[in-house]
């Protein structure tokens, strides 16, 4: 994503082959970076927090609050999640073509556009009326928020030094892209009391008017220069484009549609087959393809989506497991708001000491950390009941936010030097790898795991209804308490027992709902101690005295 723009702005490539090489042989040396100002540093550290949270809060504020905001809309909780289906559509590829746009503009003209764009959208978000008009607005802020995301690297890693970017600034980047979750999880109750769905996205334009100012005032250091968009790269990015999007609606509404009922689903699906096949035919013959699908799809490549799947899988734990089992608790987000306040500060804290792990040669142990706290917190979610609330969860969260913090950045910044090697043209195909393994795997790893759900809780069900019999007097008795509230005001016997049956039924799917998350937790848990086995054995693996192993690079590894 933004990563790789950053990347570009402020890391020197090394030649792809011996032609680039004598190029640059001949081009004087640029000039030594002059470092900035202390007093400075810390104002675009700001700038690039409150960038983060203004984008991030324009997908969060809507997933935090899609059960509140069914009467705001008048909409089943299915129709509101269109509109999250709506943002992630264009936002899932808009990345990948930003580079380019960036490369070829220019970096300021890239970031006034930008932030113009998406206060823009933020105002048409007080405009809207039903959920037809929220749809639109919503496609158009996922496509106005992908600028935002990019200029929140960028600002981040403005103030360190080349060899710092890399480590410290590419940390300290990701780690405060998880904050926009727990914050808008925080803020949305006193915020939908103040004036329910237009004060949501109030506040979100507040935050857009405080950061348009500091693009001016703060400027960035700008790279040359480059024709680097070619007329196919439309076309290429177009299908890229259709095909991400199809696809971001498939995993998105998949599961509450359900896979196999609704006919539209099968078409996008295919839609979305369709594009990608039809760019992967039309890039591979071009000489200078917008994505060089063979070097993609080599081993090294491969390993690390793997490894970022799996973060994206086992991360989700929090990000979507966690917080619709709150839900089905029937726990509002005024009654989290302390438990998403440990969260914030367990992310805050993994986040920094993953950021002091990079500057050390102890980088991989942040990946057996980070993998080990994330098993452990779901195995302790795994034990919850129906009395769970989340005094009981603090632990369980904090160990997981702190591992999410801790995963991702060793695996960047490997994937970016390894990009740069070959010459800044691969940094578009890596962008390929990171949006599809953490935009795409996101909602993937949501829709598997939610499908997970679904079918356990049937499961469950049946068990339990198996032993619900009348003629069990433990049953009976249940069902005359429960039944005990409706006998001021019914006087038949059957319909009496009928509501005692319907209060023990809902009881029944609660209990059935919190079995079914207590086995995805479990299998969360497995997958992350999976994981884990299997990075140990590859650093042993690295690490023996095997005889063709060239000792000296894995000494310098």
């Amino acid at each position: 994503m933004s990563l790789a723009q950053t990347a570009n702005d402020n890391a020197t490539p090394q030649p792809a082959d011996e032609a680039m090489a004598s190029a640059q042989q001949t081009t004087p040396p640029p000039a030594a970076a002059v470092p900035m100002p202390a007093w400075k540093m810390p104002l675009y550290m700001v700038a690039s927090v409150l960038l983060f949270l203004t984008q991030g809060l324009g997908m969060n504020l809507l997933t935090a609050n899609i059960y509140q905001l069914q009467g705001s809309f008048s909409a089943t909780t299915t129709e509101v999640s269109w509109l999250s289906a709506a943002y992630m559509a264009p936002y899932a590829s808009m990345s990948i073509a930003l580079f380019k746009i960036r490369s070829q503009y220019g970096l300021r003209r890239f970031a006034e556009l930008g932030i113009i764009c998406f206060v823009i959208a933020a105002v048409l978000n007080l405009f809207v009326t039903d959920l037809h008009s929220a749809l639109v607005v919503r496609t158009l802020s996922g496509m106005a928020a992908a600028p935002l995301s990019t200029l929140g690297f960028l600002y981040m890693l403005e103030p360190f030094p080349p060899e710092r970017k890399l480590s410290l600034g590419i940390s300290l980047a990701l780690m405060c892209t998880l904050f926009a979750s727990p914050v808008a999880r925080i803020v949305s109750p006193s915020l939908l009391h103040f004036g329910g769905y237009q004060a949501l996205y109030m506040f979100e334009m507040g935050l857009a008017l405080i950061v348009l100012p500091i693009i001016y005032l703060l400027p960035l250091t700008a790279p040359p220069r480059a024709k680097v968009i070619q007329r196919l790269d439309i076309l290429s990015y177009l299908l890229l484009a259709v095909g991400f999007g199809c696809l971001a609606v498939v995993l998105t509404l998949g599961r509450l549609y359900w896979w196999f009922e609704a006919p539209w689903i099968g078409v996008l699906l295919a839609i979305s087959v369709g594009s990608v096949g039809a760019m992967l035919v039309m890039e591979l013959p071009r000489a200078n393809p917008l994505i060089d699908f063979r070097w993609l799809f080599s081993a090294a490549n491969l390993r690390m989506a793997g490894v970022l799947l799996l973060f994206r899988f086992v991360s989700s734990e929090q990000s979507s497991t966690a917080a619709n089992f709150y839900q089905q608790l029937g726990l509002l987000n005024d009654q989290t708001t302390t438990l998403y306040g440990i969260i914030l500060l367990a992310s805050l804290i993994g986040g920094l000491f993953c950021a002091f792990l990079m500057t050390t040669r102890y980088v991989e142990t942040a990946h057996v950390l980070a993998l080990a706290l994330i098993a452990g917190g779901a195995f302790l979610d795994s034990q919850s009941t129906s009395l769970t609330r989340p005094p009981q969860m603090y632990l369980s969260q904090a160990m997981v936010a702190a591992g999410a913090a801790m995963f991702l950045p060793p695996v960047m910044a490997n994937g970016f030097k390894t990009a740069m090697a070959r010459g800044m043209q691969y940094i578009v195909n890596f962008l390929v790898i990171f949006v599809f393994t953490q935009s795409i795997g996101s909602l993937f790893a949501s829709a598997m795991l939610g499908t997970f759900v679904t079918i356990r809780e049937k499961f469950h069900s049946n068990v339990l209804v198996e032993h619900i019999l009348l003629q069990d007097p433990i049953v009976a008795q249940r069902v005359s308490q429960l039944s005990a509230a409706y006998g001021k005001v019914l006087n038949d016997k059957m319909l009496l027992n009928a509501e005692g049956l319907a209060l023990l039924g809902q009881q029944v799917t609660r209990e059935a709902y919190i079995l079914a998350y207590n086995d995805t937790f479990l299998v969360i848990g497995y997958s992350a101690v999976l994981g884990l086995i299997v990075i140990l054995l590859h650093q042993a693996w690295r690490r023996l005295p095997w005889p063709w192993t060239d000792r000296t690079a894995v000494a310098a590894s």
